[in-house]
Parts: C-alpha cells; sequence; structure tokens
C-alpha cells in the first residue's frame, strides 16, 4: 500500500476504522441493552475521530451489516468510544453486536451529523429530557457538562429521565452518583415501579410538568421514543421554553449515515446530513410529521 493510499485512507469517512471491543456491560434485566466499550487500533484512527455531543456513527460486524448509533461517551471520556446497543428480535446486525465480547473486533465509521451546540449554550441553564434508550446521547452530554473543567460555563443542570420499569434504567451507577452531587438536578422516574423500587412514579411529560424547570435563559435538550416526544414538547410550550430552544434527536430515521439511500429525508432535509439535531422551530416548518 502506498503512502498515497494510506492517507486516503485515513481521510475517507465512509471506510469502517478497526476497533476492539473492551468491555461489555448488560444495561438491563431484560439483557436486550449492552454497553460496549471500543477502543481503536490504531492511534491516527482515533486522533481521526472526533466527534461532538449528540453525533452518531456506524457499527459494521463483518458478514452481517452495519447501523447507525449514536454515541454514548463523552468526546472527553478518553481514549475510548461508547455505544448502548438494543437487540431487535429481527434485527442481524444488533443481534450480532450482542454476542460482541471483549476482545472481539468489528469496525467503525463516522462520526457523523451535527451535535448539541453547547457553545452557545455556556451560561444558560440547561433542561435535559430523556426517555428509554434514546438517553444515550445525553448521557453524553451529562458526562461533558459535569466534567470539572466546563461544569462552570453553565447555569442550572436539571435532569428528568424516566424508563418503563425500574429494570430498564439504563446507567444505574452514574445515576445514582450523579444524584450525590450538589451541582445537578435530578429526577429518575418509572412509568410503574416494583416491590423494591422508593423513587418516583409517573411519565415523563407528567413529571416534567410537576417539577416546571424555569425557562428562563434555558434550552431543553429531548430525547426519547416519538410517543414521549409528542407529549413533552407541549409541556415545554406551555413551561415557556421558546422554539428555537427546544432540541431533539431525530437519530432513529437514519439508516446509510452518508446521505446516499434517502430513507431519513423529512421534506428536503436529510437527517444523517443536516441533522441528527433539530431544534422544535426546525421540525416545525418540515412538511412529515416526525413525532
Amino acid at each position: 500500500m502506498t503512502k498515497d493510499t494510506r492517507q486516503t485512507m485515513r481521510r475517507t469517512p465512509y471506510l469502517p476504522r478497526p476497533v476492539t471491543v473492551e468491555s461489555v456491560v448488560v444495561e438491563n434485566d431484560a439483557r436486550d441493552l449492552k454497553t460496549l466499550r471500543l477502543k481503536f487500533e490504531r492511534p491516527e484512527h482515533a486522533s481521526d475521530f472526533r466527534y461532538r455531543c449528540g453525533q452518531f456513527a456506524i457499527l459494521s460486524v463483518p458478514g452481517e451489516g452495519e447501523c447507525p448509533i449514536g454515541i454514548a461517551s463523552s468526546p472527553l471520556d478518553g481514549d475510548f468510544i461508547e455505544f448502548t446497543v438494543k437487540k431487535y428480535p429481527n434485527g442481524a446486525v444488533s443481534s450480532a453486536l450482542h454476542r460482541l465480547s471483549a476482545g472481539d473486533r468489528l469496525g467503525v465509521r463516522g462520526p457523523y451529523g451535527n451535535f448539541f451546540p453547547l457553545e452557545e449554550m455556556k451560561g444558560k441553564n440547561l433542561v435535559i429530557v430523556g426517555g428509554g434508550f434514546a438517553f444515550t446521547t445525553l448521557r453524553s452530554t451529562i458526562r461533558y457538562l459535569l466534567l470539572p473543567e466546563n461544569r462552570p460555563s453553565f447555569g442550572t443542570v436539571t435532569v428528568i429521565y424516566g424508563a418503563r420499569t425500574p429494570g430498564e434504567l439504563l446507567y444505574k451507577d452514574e445515576l445514582r452518583s450523579w444524584r450525590e452531587r450538589g451541582d445537578v438536578v435530578m429526577h429518575v422516574t418509572v412509568d410503574k415501579g416494583d416491590a423494591g423500587w422508593t423513587g418516583r412514579e409517573g411519565f415523563v411529560p407528567t413529571v416534567l410538568g410537576e417539577v416546571a424547570p424555569d425557562a428562563t435563559d434555558a434550552y431543553a435538550l429531548v430525547c426519547g421514543p416519538p410517543v414521549m416526544l409528542k407529549f413533552t414538547i407541549p409541556v415545554l410550550k406551555k413551561l415557556g421554553f421558546p422554539d428555537d430552544r427546544i432540541l431533539t434527536s431525530v437519530e432513529r430515521k437514519m439508516t446509510c449515515g452518508i446521505g446516499k439511500c434517502g430513507r431519513c429525508n423529512i421534506g428536503p432535509r436529510y437527517v444523517c446530513k443536516h441533522g441528527p439535531i433539530f431544534s422544535y422551530a426546525e421540525l416545525t416548518g418540515l412538511p412529515e410529521e416526525v413525532f
């Protein structure tokens, strides 16, 4: 391989870069959500993979295919990247990803898409609302915000996160550590608790209305299943959040990641190229119903 070929491969974002699985964490009782910690095999690939909170990448398993997944780690976490993968009953790639264990190899290409404009949010209050396993990119953002070098740049950080049951909550150790901090307001809820659950019960939009975070000089970052978004956006608007300060991810509509297959289009926009992060003001101007 010539030097020019190596440089071209290094610059091309469409070629998977080899990574090795460092660890696998089962996140929920149903065991259909796993967090993969990956490490690039070549230092130059790691240095090229510079991402921001809210972006996604394509994971590829040889012989099975590839799929787009939001990045769950923070850009400042270190020399690894993390993805929380949902296993689907008929999903060949997600099933293959769930069969991986430490030491296995796969490919990553990206990062793709836009990101949460955190630079614009400096000095502002942030309300982070998440539901289900769509919490992954919000987890990336929270980890970034709470770093000692970043936390002073932002105002009050309020997190409202919910799942169907206690066993479906992601990142339980991190949720516990965040609750113990004095610089973030945490509201964790489940639709229905079990015998051991002593926390809050209630749907995310309901809890959002109950805790009623102040919309003054604030942004809302929202990720969750469509039904949650459908009922959460009106609550945020009622609280006074303007449409251009309600930001959400439409990551679920992506397929190829590079704007070639056309499956992620919403009217004239491509989620993988113009998103996946959109303000509610942008979404209301598009012809297709997103939620």
